[in-house]
């Protein structure tokens, strides 16, 4: 049974989207305040967070901050107000892997909770240990290391970095980056892409301003050359 902790201060919503998960087979907590569901997220094992991002005490921005910070790699869904975009865009460079926007469908949520569950964990491949520059990547352990130090990276992160290693030297497309790590049944939006493939760039890369390895193909896609 996969764990979900809903981080919600509105308690009418918070009980609404616990029920409907509940009673969709997924055991469900609840946290009303950032400096709470960061305890819990940090002592517990949930499968997926529902980080609100206007919360009391520790906003939901901090808390993912501070979680991706302490090398938790749970799944983060961001619940952002309509027109938050600058709220997205930080959350998503701060760790989150996925976004929704209040008011928000139900049915959407929840295909995007299963769509997250599936992807969390990169599937093998026939090579598990790369080495580029000064990195090292082994997806048996789920551990990035660059110049000695270890790198902390999200499930999200880690697939990406997979499917270009995979594929390496071959150009792919937004779409085929969308599909091969989204899945097709996934909601995102370009920028979202754009910003988990800069993140990434961040953990990997001497100078992430001007990449070695991941290469962007303006108006096509990106390759990555090692």
């Amino acid at each position: 049974m996969n764990r979900i902790l809903i981080v919600e201060d509105e308690p009418t919503i918070a009980a609404t989207l616990q029920d409907d998960l509940e009673y969709e087979g997924y055991a469900v907590e609840v946290a009303g305040d950032g400096i709470s569901a960061l305890k819990r997220a940090l002592e517990a094992d949930f499968d997926v967070i529902l980080l609100d991002i206007m919360l009391p005490q520790k906003d939901g921005l901090a808390v993912c901050r501070e979680l991706r910070a302490a090398g938790r790699r749970i799944p983060v869904i961001m619940l952002t107000a309509k027109g938050q975009e600058i709220d997205k865009v930080l959350g998503l460079e701060l760790g989150a892997d996925d976004y929704v926007t209040k008011p928000y469908s139900p049915r959407e949520l929840k295909a995007r909770i299963k769509a997250l569950l599936r992807r969390a964990v990169p599937n093998q491949t026939p090579q598990q240990v790369y080495e580029f520059g000064h990195v090292r990547v082994d997806f048996r352990s789920f551990e990035l290391w660059r110049r000695g130090e270890r790198v902390s990276l999200t499930a999200i992160e880690f697939k990406l970095l997979q499917v270009f290693l995979q594929h390496r030297g071959e150009l792919l497309s937004i779409d085929r980056l969308l599909n091969e790590v989204w899945g097709k049944d996934a909601f995102l939006s370009e920028r979202v892409i754009y910003t988990h493939v800069n993140n990434l760039r961040t953990k990997i890369e001497d100078n992430p301003s001007a990449p070695r390895y991941l290469i962007s193909m303006r108006g096509l896609g990106y390759k990555f050359v090692a």
